[in-house]
Formats: structure tokens, C-alpha cells, sequence
């Protein structure tokens, strides 16, 4: 008997060390919606795997560059952590993430992935640092009622339409477009500076930026004018994500340029026949370049249990846990499969198709591969914009530091 006691206790000892793990996993683009979402696909994985405790930390995205920056320099950091593409550069670059190729080998889901995400995973040294989970297509929501009671009849098409369309919902006492003036606002001044501009190109061959050039400034007078003219909002300046998404269902403002992921609210409060997505209008050129972003699932290279982790990055992003999550937060999913599915072929889909079928709009991507960019996006673009927007400085002189900075980060890459 106490053979048997003996061996049992010992079993018990060495057992539970290597039953009992726990992974750290770090949200950043959150929403109630995403966690809530997060937390069931995490759920699922734990219930699959007796003995794994996945720690969520959830950080709210107006603040997550910074707040993330100062726990991975404190040493403080996650086994999986949801990468923007904006920052994916400057994390790949410093030696901090795990290189997924070696998984990507042997899973069997990567070949039913589109071509976008293989791409989008490899935009730093042709090494998928990160695998997408999904795709951000920006276009353009309209507000069906406020439009009628304007006499806008249509969405506009054209960069002059959508001035015109924005004079006469001021007119009828309501702000036009859904101005994103604080955190993310990035994506608006490139989708106009590009559009105004002909070209979505952001540097010529020998590094220098394309901002300080005629097109793009007159496209960041076009925003500025925008403000100025009393077509956003006062307060939109300072709005985020959760803001211009309320502008916009409220009837605030009539226009908003967004991604799928803001059809999660909208449905909440508009019914389809109250609202609209249309392609982004088009410029001077015949041309419109709506931007298309990206986020996925990386592993930092400090984790302890690197398979483990792979194992649940792999739940996350497998056809099942990938599609769910995509359907709950409203990003366009990486597998084909995923192209057959009755959920994508709804009405409220119809402005992104459009975008991705018309050869004269012409999807932008970030130039995400420098390592500087994070900084540029989510410190440096707001308070700039936000001077310009104000009066402080001139749109030329908000092309002209954005340029200068764009140029040292892509030269120091080319090592000139």
C-alpha cells in the first residue's frame, strides 16, 4: 500500500508541472464585441487542451503603442500578441518576434490560404513574422436618411460630388463626413492626399517621399478644408474608432469611410434600408486608392512554450476560429473557403466587392516595412494633423515633416 502511495504522489509530482501551463496572450484592437469573441475561441482552445490557462490582456487601442512599447521594455512580454501591420516592422526588426515559417511548413491550413495573407505575412524580410488574421478595405458608408432629407440622391462617386454632397447636408444643418481626427486617423489623409493625387506611390527610387509633392498637399488641403468648412464635426478632431462609428449611426455625420468591422455597430442601430457602402469616391485621375490594412496572431521569440503557442495561434487562425472571429469583428477572412460562405455574399458587403473588381481602384498599403512607421502613425500623424487641422501649421508644412521624417526612415533602410 505504500508502494502503491508513494508512487501515486510521485506521479503527482511530476505530472502536474507539465500539465498545468499557462500562455500569455495581449489584445490591442479591442472592442467588448472582440474580447467577448476572443475569450470564446480562447475558451474552446482551453477546454481542448486539459491543463492551459491563456491569460488575456486587453488594451485599449488609443493607447496600446504605448502602453505595449513600455511592458516589452520592462521584459514584460506575451507569448501571443495580436500585431497590427503597422507595427509589425518595427518588432521584426529588433530580434522580439518568432519567425512562423517553420509552422507554416507543416500546418495543414496554409495552403487553403489567399494569397494576400501568405504576402501580408511575409512584409518583413520575406518572413512571416505574423500571420493575418483578416483584411481592413476601407469604404465609404453613407447615411440613407440624412441623405434623402438633404436631396443627396446618390452616394458620390467623385471627389467634386462628395464636395457638393457635403454642401448640402451642411445646409440642412448635419456634418457631412465622419472626420477621424485622433488615433488611426492616418488612413483618411492618405486615401484623399493619393486620391487627389493620381498615384498612391509614397517614396521615388532614391527613398524620398512623395508627400511634400504637389497632388498629396493639395489632397491634405482637401482634408483640412474639410474641417474647416464645418463638413465634420467640431469635436471630431480628437475621435477614434468608437467615435466616428457613433458619429456616423447616429446621424451625426453622414459619411464615414471605414472597414467591415464598423458593420458591428452599425447593425446594431441601423437597419439596412437606413444605410449604405459604396466604393471610395474617385479623384482627378479616374482613380480612387482606399487603403487596405491588415492584423494577425505573432509569437514573441521569448516564449517558453513556443509550440504550445503555435498551437494556439494555430486555433485561432484555423478555417474554424478564423471565419467565427471574422464574422464577429468584420474583417474580410484569409481562407478561400471563406469566399463561399453565405455571410460574405449579403448586400452590405457590396461596396468592398466592388472596390476589389474595379481596376481604377487600386487598394493601398502602408509602408509598414519601416521600421520607424509605428512611431509615424500613432504619435507623429496625430498631433501634425491635428496642428493642421486647427490652423496651427500649413497643409504644405504637414506634407513637408511627414515627408522629411518618411525620407530619413526609407533611406536608413536602403542604407543611403
Amino acid at each position: 500500500m505504500r508502494t502503491l502511495l508513494a508512487a501515486t504522489m510521485l506521479a503527482g509530482l511530476f505530472a502536474s508541472p507539465s500539465l498545468a501551463q499557462t500562455l500569455k496572450l495581449t489584445e490591442v484592437i479591442t472592442s467588448p464585441e472582440r474580447t467577448a469573441t476572443l475569450k470564446e475561441i480562447v475558451s474552446t482552445f482551453e477546454q481542448q487542451n486539459p491543463g492551459v490557462t491563456v491569460e488575456i490582456t486587453s488594451l485599449p487601442w488609443g493607447e496600446a503603442f504605448e502602453k505595449f512599447a513600455t511592458t516589452v521594455s520592462a521584459g514584460e512580454t506575451p507569448d501571443v500578441v495580436e500585431m497590427p501591420d503597422t507595427w509589425l516592422a518595427l518588432y521584426a526588426k529588433n530580434g522580439a518576434l518568432e519567425n512562423l515559417e517553420p509552422y507554416l511548413e507543416k500546418w495543414e491550413h496554409t495552403a487553403g490560404l489567399n494569397e494576400r495573407a501568405l504576402q501580408f505575412a511575409r512584409a518583413v524580410d520575406d518572413t512571416a513574422y505574423m500571420l493575418p488574421y483578416g483584411f481592413y478595405l476601407r469604404a465609404m458608408f453613407y447615411n440613407k436618411d440624412v441623405f434623402k432629407a438633404a436631396g443627396v440622391e446618390a452616394p458620390p462617386t467623385t471627389l467634386d460630388e462628395f464636395t457638393a454632397a457635403a454642401e448640402k447636408i451642411k445646409a440642412a444643418g448635419k456634418a457631412a463626413y465622419c472626420l477621424r481626427g485622433g488615433p488611426g486617423g492616418l488612413n483618411g489623409w492618405v486615401m484623399f492626399g493619393a486620391t487627389m493625387n493620381g498615384d498612391n506611390a509614397f517614396f521615388t527610387q532614391d527613398g524620398t517621399s512623395t508627400f511634400s509633392q504637389d497632388g498629396w498637399v493639395k489632397g491634405l488641403t482637401y482634408v483640412v478644408d474639410l474641417y474647416k468648412n464645418g463638413y465634420a464635426p467640431k469635436d471630431s478632431i480628437n475621435w477614434g474608432f468608437n467615435e466616428i462609428v457613433a458619429g456616423f449611426y447616429s446621424g451625426t455625420c453622414a459619411m464615414l469611410d471605414q472597414d467591415p468591422d464598423a458593420l458591428i455597430a452599425v447593425d446594431e442601430h441601423l437597419t439596412p434600408e437606413q444605410y449604405g457602402v459604396a466604393p471610395m469616391p474617385k479623384g482627378p485621375a479616374g482613380k480612387a486608392f482606399p487603403t487596405i490594412g491588415y492584423a494577425g496572431w505573432s509569437m514573441f521569440a521569448s516564449s517558453e512554450n513556443k509550440n504550445l503557442a503555435w498551437k494556439l495561434i494555430a486555433a485561432l487562425e484555423g478555417p474554424e476560429g478564423n471565419i467565427a472571429w471574422n464574422k464577429r469583428t468584420g474583417a474580410l477572412p484569409i481562407h478561400k473557403s471563406a469566399e463561399n460562405d453565405p455571410f460574405y455574399a449579403q448586400d452590405k458587403f457590396k461596396g468592398w466587392f466592388e472596390e476589389l473588381s474595379d481596376p481604377n481602384v487600386v487598394p493601398t498599403v502602408m509602408p509598414t516595412d519601416l521600421e520607424e512607421f509605428a512611431f509615424f502613425k500613432d504619435s507623429l500623424v496625430i498631433k501634425t494633423s491635428q496642428e493642421a487641422l486647427l490652423g496651427s501649421i500649413a497643409p504644405e508644412d504637414l506634407a513637408k515633416q511627414w515627408a522629411e521624417y518618411l525620407t530619413a526612415a526609407k533611406q536608413k533602410q536602403m542604407g543611403n
